[in-house]
């Protein structure tokens, strides 16, 4: 006998207290259903169900066995879930990247992790965007494998690569006159600085004011989780933004080399012992690239 299937069976005739409403909500006819809870009594030896002309009643022993049944039934519904989901993330890598890096840079991040697979085909990239102190925690907790964050930034136990160093081109107001200048951080007054909040990696952003008032820009700060909400206020007029992503375009903003000083400092980190060993090494080689 099919013991969960017949579980189910009871359960759901309790639920419904009646045979005809159990077995529409099963998507099976009533004979069976009727059929699987007598043998599951008869396994057991038990009466679970009384039954009457205006439908089913519990039984004390019914009472008392059904919400250890509903118990067994959700520990099975997991069971089944926890398997699916390591089918689906078999070969999976599961990587973590802030979302200063561009689009076109997690591209060629994942392209390079399959490209090292001992089978590319076969290697699925899960890729999670994130703040800092969230990538940290997951990698941290085994959510992640690895990741992409911030330098400088807490990281607690975890393992780490050196810093890689990215360049970063500045997006200023196509009308202002920082875009017909030289690049000069100073040429910036009167613009705000639109980046990503400082609840997202403390000490970096940090370190970037630190960076605009040694150079003579003490600008006011415009929250921009990603990129689209950075280009939107640079076109917007109000603001300039930092942009890893070598071929960024947009109406209304131009594009400024910006100097190493401002360039995104990122390193890789993940757990000790690395679950995918390989799979950091090749994520720091794709990195370094980037740069």
């Amino acid at each position: 006998m099919d013991l969960l299937r017949h579980l189910r069976f009871f359960v759901a005739v309790a639920e419904e207290g009646h045979f005809g409403h159990a077995a529409d909500r099963l998507g099976m006819t009533q004979p069976p259903l009727s059929q699987g809870v007598q043998r599951l009594e008869n396994r057991l030896g038990v009466t679970l169900l009384t039954r009457s002309s205006r439908g089913v009643r519990l039984t004390t022993a019914g009472a008392d066995l059904l919400p250890r049944a509903r118990t067994l039934l959700a520990g099975a519904d997991e069971f089944a879930e926890a398997a699916r989901r390591q089918r689906e993330n078999r070969g999976a890598v599961r990587i973590g990247v802030i979302a200063a890096l561009g689009d076109r840079q997690v591209a060629g991040l994942v392209a390079a992790l399959r490209a090292a697979a001992p089978e590319p085909s076969a290697r699925t990239v899960i890729v999670s965007t994130a703040p800092t102190i969230d990538l940290v925690d997951a990698v941290a907790s085994g959510r992640l494998d690895c990741a992409v964050v911030h330098h400088p930034a807490l990281l607690g136990d975890l393992r780490t690569s050196s810093v890689v160093k990215i360049p970063r081109r500045l997006l200023v107001p196509a009308d202002h006159p920082a875009a017909a200048k030289k690049y000069s951080i100073r040429a910036l007054r009167g613009l705000v600085c639109a980046t990503a909040p400082r609840a997202h990696g403390t000490a970096a952003f940090d370190l970037l004011v630190d960076t605009l008032r040694e150079r003579g820009l003490d600008p006011e700060f415009l929250p921009a989780p990603g990129d689209r909400d950075a280009l939107s206020a640079v076109a917007a007029g109000r603001a300039f933004a930092l942009s890893t992503d070598p071929e960024v375009r947009a109406p209304g903003v131009a594009v400024v080399a910006a100097g190493e000083e401002l360039a995104l400092r990122v390193r890789v980190v993940w757990p000790d012992p690395a679950p995918q060993p390989d799979v950091c090494e090749a994520l720091e080689v794709a990195l370094r690239e980037l740069a």
